[in-house]
């Protein structure tokens, strides 16, 4: 690693530690020529995931957006942040898993309903109706029908 101040090629290594999620590794570094002392960071090189819109436009992956939609669907229900936050990390985890470079929007909203189905049925289908994009009442209630017929068959098992 080269000494940002006097250029030097050869800096020592002074501490080495690793942050607390396993994510990255911060090195104090000493330079032996003009005894500067600087720190650098080493991180996983990630390939940038895409995500590719329904119109066919590609977007960067954001966390954020996941955890903003489920934030607005869980809006004056029983749901903390931290489940919130659990149900986004699982998400992105599976995201990740799954797909190599890109993914389709509809693929990433479908596994966000999963999660909200498990967690607060309103949630779920304030998060569907937004994101099935319900164009009259028969299709809200139709999606209702469908939650009511899963609750029927846990409650008869």
């Amino acid at each position: 690693m080269r000494c940002p101040s006097c250029q030097y090629k050869d800096t020592n290594v002074v501490d080495s530690r690793m942050n607390s999620d396993g994510t990255s590794i911060r090195r104090r570094r000493k330079c032996p020529k003009c005894e500067e002392r600087f720190t650098t960071y080493e991180y996983i090189e990630q390939v940038p995931l895409m995500v590719v819109k329904r119109d066919g436009r590609r977007q960067p992956f954001d966390r954020a957006r996941i955890v903003n939609g489920i934030i607005k669907a869980c809006e004056k229900r029983p749901i903390s942040i931290d489940q919130i936050e659990v149900q986004v990390d699982d998400i992105e985890r599976l995201i990740r898993k799954k797909y190599d470079r890109e993914v389709e929007s509809k693929d990433i909203g479908q596994m966000v309903m999963d999660h909200l189905s498990v967690i607060d049925e309103v949630a779920y289908v304030r998060f569907a109706s937004v994101y099935r994009q319900f164009r009259d009442v028969n299709q809200f209630m139709a999606e209702l029908q469908t939650i009511l017929g899963k609750n029927k068959k846990k409650k008869g098992k």
